[in-house]
C-alpha cells in the first residue's frame, strides 16, 4: 500500500437522518420483556458515530435516561459489548479499551500494542484527553505502572503522540537503517532504546525509506530481523509498528485473522477492530483479508459467531459473502 492508496470504511452517515424518530424506535425496542434486538442492529449499525451521538441526546431528552445505560441493562454478553461500543465517540472508545486492558488482574498487552502502534498523533492526543475525563486518571501513568522494561519504554514513547509527520530525509534514512541493523546485532539496552526511538519518532514516510535501506544493508526484511533478534511483547510491539507503517489495513487484517483463527475467536479483539475501524478503513481491511487469507472476513465471522452477536458484526462488516 502506498501512502496515496485510498482507504474506505463500511459505515457512512445515513441519508434522511432523523434522530428523534430513531430515539423513539430505540425506546420502543428497549421497552418490555423482550427487547427487539433486530431493531437495535438496524438502527445503530446503519448510522455513523456522530449520528449515534445525536440519537443518544434525543433519547436522553425524550425518556430522561441514558441510552448507553439502557443498552447495558437490557443486553448481555458480546452483543451488549458491540451495541455499547458503537455508542462511544472514537477517542473514548480507545480510552475505554485501554482502561479495561489495564484494570483488574493482569494486563491485556495485545490491546495496548494494537491501539498504540496504530493510532495517529491526533488520535493519541484525543484518546489521552478522553481517558483523563472519563477515568480521572493519567493514561501515561497507568501504562507506566502496568508494564515494564523496553516494552514499557516503547509504549511510553508512542503515547506521547509526537511522531514526525510527512518529513523525509533520504540521507538520514541510510544512517537510521545502520542503527537498526546494529541494534539487531548487538541487542544492548542502549541499542534497544535507539531502535524504539527511530520506530516511534520518525514519520511513516521516512520509515518507508529506512526499511528499504535496511533491506539493502542487511539483505533482510525488517520484520524478520526483529523476530530473529527480540522476543516477548517488546518484539510484538516493534513488529506491529513496522506493519502499520507499511500497510495499516493489512495489519488489522492480520490482527483479525489471528484473533479468529489462532485464539478461537477472541471476541474482544474482533469487536474492537470492527468498531474502531468501521468509518476509517474497514472496507480496505476486508479487501486485504480476502487477498491474504483466501476467505472473506464476512465468511469467517459467519462461521465463528452466532445469533444477534453475529448479525451485528456482519452488519458492521457490511456487504455480503460475495463481497471481497
Amino acid at each position: 500500500m502506498f501512502c496515496g492508496d485510498y482507504v474506505q470504511g463500511t459505515i457512512f452517515p445515513a441519508p434522511n437522518f432523523n434522530p428523534i424518530m430513531d430515539a423513539q424506535m430505540l425506546g420502543g425496542a428497549l421497552q418490555g420483556f423482550d427487547c427487539d434486538k433486530d431493531m437495535l442492529i438496524n438502527i445503530l449499525t446503519q448510522r455513523c458515530n456522530a449520528q449515534r451521538m445525536m440519537i443518544a441526546e434525543a433519547y436522553q431528552s425524550m425518556y430522561g435516561r441514558d441510552l448507553i445505560g439502557d443498552l447495558r441493562e437490557q443486553l448481555s454478553d458480546h452483543f451488549k459489548d458491540v451495541m455499547v461500543g458503537l455508542m462511544y465517540p472514537p477517542p473514548l472508545y480507545d480510552a475505554h479499551e485501554l482502561w479495561h486492558a489495564m484494570k483488574g488482574v493482569g494486563t491485556d498487552e495485545n490491546c495496548l500494542i494494537e491501539i498504540l502502534a496504530s493510532r495517529t498523533n491526533g488520535e493519541i492526543f484525543q484518546m489521552r484527553e478522553a481517558y483523563c475525563l472519563q477515568y480521572s486518571n493519567n493514561l501515561q501513568e497507568d501504562i507506566y505502572s502496568e508494564t515494564s522494561g523496553h516494552f514499557r519504554d516503547t509504549l511510553m514513547n508512542l503515547v506521547q503522540g509526537t511522531r514526525e509527520e510527512g518529513y523525509t530525509d533520504p540521507a538520514m534514512a541510510a544512517q537510521d537503517a545502520m542503527v537498526l541493523w546494529e541494534a539487531c546485532q548487538q541487542k544492548t539496552g542502549e541499542h534497544k532504546t535507539m531502535l524504539q526511538m527511530i520506530l516511534c519518532n520518525k514519520s511513516y514516510q521516512q520509515l518507508w525509506l529506512v526499511f528499504q535501506e535496511f533491506q539493502n544493508i542487511s539483505g533482510q526484511d525488517m520484520v524478520d530481523a526483529i523476530n530473529e533478534c527480540y522476543d516477548g511483547y517488546f518484539q510484538e510491539l516493534l513488529v506491529a509498528i513496522v506493519l502499520c507503517v507499511r500497510d495499516k489495513p493489512a495489519y488489522f487484517a492480520y490482527r483479525l485473522y489471528s484473533a479468529i483463527h489462532d485464539f478461537g475467536f477472541h471476541n474482544k479483539t474482533v469487536i474492537r477492530i470492527l468498531i474502531a475501524r468501521s468509518e476509517m478503513d474497514l472496507l480496505t481491511i476486508r479487501k486485504r483479508y480476502k487477498e491474504r487469507y483466501g476467505k472473506s472476513l464476512f465468511h469467517d465471522i459467519r462461521n465463528f459467531a452466532s445469533g444477534h452477536y453475529k448479525k451485528a458484526l456482519l452488519a458492521i462488516c457490511a456487504g455480503d459473502a460475495e463481497d471481497y
